[in-house]
């Protein structure tokens, strides 16, 4: 059944902040449907809260709206340079790619879409006049206050920084649309825009305001600030580690980005109930239909922080999988290589060497032959292992294993080694590398991690994608880069070893398991 327009417009206005020029709106609506546009600064890498405007992209397409997405590269190399020139037209391929993988998780039909990029008619001879003609009437004053919340703010800022408002008012006329969407930091620019835009004989367009969203500290969610967001494609242990640190104390409903995203995201894209599953002795089970009665529950503390979190975890993962899975592919593995290259850190003003940075390639792990298998003669969980790994002698290996793993499946098989850990004494005896094993707690099972068919003693392994570079001679214990990196070690549902993501290969394919899949890699 068609929708009124009265329906169409509260479903345009659920969940926003403020609607500036909602009389236009309304009268638009009588006659046909709303011409929208939502646009997006191609910096740094999306997080989940694009969740946000994504749902109400979702809400305004529902309400028959025609949107266009704005990827606002230009943009983005006028804020402070955020996306270098020679970067731009990586970053706005990353964004198209992440953006439209975001849509397709929510059920978003992108048919129904209009992708931009901004250079494309931003260069034109008749945009560029328009720029001129705008600085010519807009105050030094009112250009810089418009993009205070928005442009990066610095103690002696770049004119670029100043022409950035001026763009995102005229894009409303180059886009030929009747409103734009945007989060309300942006209010400024929006006012700024009905302002400047009869000045150069352009009509005044409507404006629809997204609240803030906290980010997991609480404070805003940023791209800059690691803690405070989780990534598109961060894995699964990686969305746990964060959501365990996430700001939520109990009975608070301010400031809280665990509920605020469910508010925003999880419960505007849900045709079912919000269900929390509890321990019986915990209460068992409950189940939300609306936000209000959720956070109602959690005001009054009827849900521990830690349930809540734990349902939040398995929704976002739900909707994160489809967009890991799209990037699987090599094409866009390194697409994201190029876009955002991993960034030397200065050190006394000078650039820090590879040595400063924690990745896949400083660990030396190889394809190891276990010879022989004994059991420890001063502890009984523990194995003597005598393994090839494709040197002129033999190495000790001692591994945590006996009761675990039987011997005989261990005897003349290969396995997965790290070798170039500091040798440490076990129990009296010298462990020379680390045999590499996924491994659950609950309920508990442990299998050693099994090369490629045809693998020899000696073959490297390598996280795709950090294959070049030489691994340490041995690994620091101060500088914990084993430990840094084996949290995001793990098997996936395919039983195939991935670090973040990116598979653990060598020449002659994936490393993976047997039985155990969904586990870390210790």
């Amino acid at each position: 059944m068609a929708k009124t327009p009265e329906e169409k417009l509260a479903l345009m206005k659920r969940n926003l902040q403020e609607v500036l020029g909602e009389d236009k709106i309304v009268e638009i609506l009588k006659t046909r449907d709303l011409k929208v546009y939502w646009g997006t600064a191609t910096t740094g890498k999306p997080h989940i809260a694009y969740f946000v405007p994504m749902s109400k992209l979702a809400d305004f397409l529902n309400a028959g709206c025609e949107v266009t997405i704005l990827f606002a590269d230009l943009h983005a190399y006028l804020d402070n340079m955020k996306a270098p020139w020679d970067l731009l037209e990586l970053r706005v391929k990353y964004y198209e790619a992440i953006i439209k993988a975001m849509l397709k998780s929510i059920g978003v039909d992108l048919s129904k879409l209009k992708f931009v990029k901004g250079t494309d008619y931003q260069l034109s001879r008749e945009y560029t006049l328009d720029v001129y003609k705008l600085s010519s009437v807009v105050t030094e004053h009112d250009a810089k206050k418009a993009g205070a919340e928005v442009v990066k703010q610095v103690d002696h800022p770049l004119l670029s920084g100043l022409l950035y408002p001026g763009l995102q008012a005229l894009d409303e006329e180059y886009l030929k649309c009747d409103a734009q969407f945007g989060g309300v930091d942006q209010r400024k620019i929006f006012t700024y825009a009905e302002k400047y835009l009869p000045a150069l004989g352009y009509k005044k367009r409507a404006h629809l305001m997204n609240p803030m969203v906290p980010g997991l500290t609480g404070a805003k969610m940023s791209s800059s600030e690691e803690d405070s967001k989780i990534d598109l494609l961060d894995t699964p242990a990686q969305v746990k580690k964060k959501l365990k640190k996430a700001f939520c104390e109990p009975g608070n409903v301010i400031d809280n980005g665990v509920l605020s995203f469910c508010k925003h995201v999880l419960f505007p894209l849900r045709t079912s109930a919000f269900e929390i599953k509890r321990q019986p002795e915990n209460g068992g089970d409950v189940a939300y239909s609306t936000y209000e009665e959720l956070e109602k529950a959690f005001s009054k503390e009827e849900i521990h922080p830690g349930d809540l979190k734990n349902a939040v975890e398995g929704y976002l993962n739900e909707l994160l999988d489809p967009i890991r899975k799209t990037f699987e592919s090599p094409e866009l593995k390194e697409l994201i290589a190029k876009a955002y290259p991993v960034q030397k850190k200065k050190i006394g003003g000078l650039a820090a060497t590879a040595e400063d940075d924690v990745v896949p390639s400083k660990l030396d792990i190889r394809v190891g032959k276990i010879t022989s298998v004994s059991q420890h003669p001063e502890a009984e969980h523990l194995y003597v292992e005598t393994v090839d790994l494709g040197e002129e002698q033999p190495r000790t290996v001692v591994s945590g294993l006996a009761g675990l793993v039987p011997k005989e499946s261990l005897e003349n098989k290969l396995g997965v080694f790290l070798c170039n850990l500091k040798p440490v004494k076990l129990k009296g005896i010298e462990s020379k590398a680390m045999l590499l094993c996924a491994s659950i707690e609950e309920p508990r099972q442990v299998e050693p991690l099994i090369p490629p068919e045809g693998s020899t003693p000696g073959d490297r392994v390598f996280v795709e994608g950090y294959s070049t570079g030489s691994p340490d001679d041995e690994l620091k214990p101060k500088k914990k880069i084993w430990e840094k990196l084996q949290v995001d070690l793990r098997v996936n549902d395919q039983h195939v070893a991935q670090w973040q993501g990116n598979e653990i290969v060598t020449k002659l394919g994936k490393v993976k398991t047997n039985t155990v899949k969904n586990s870390p890699i210790k």
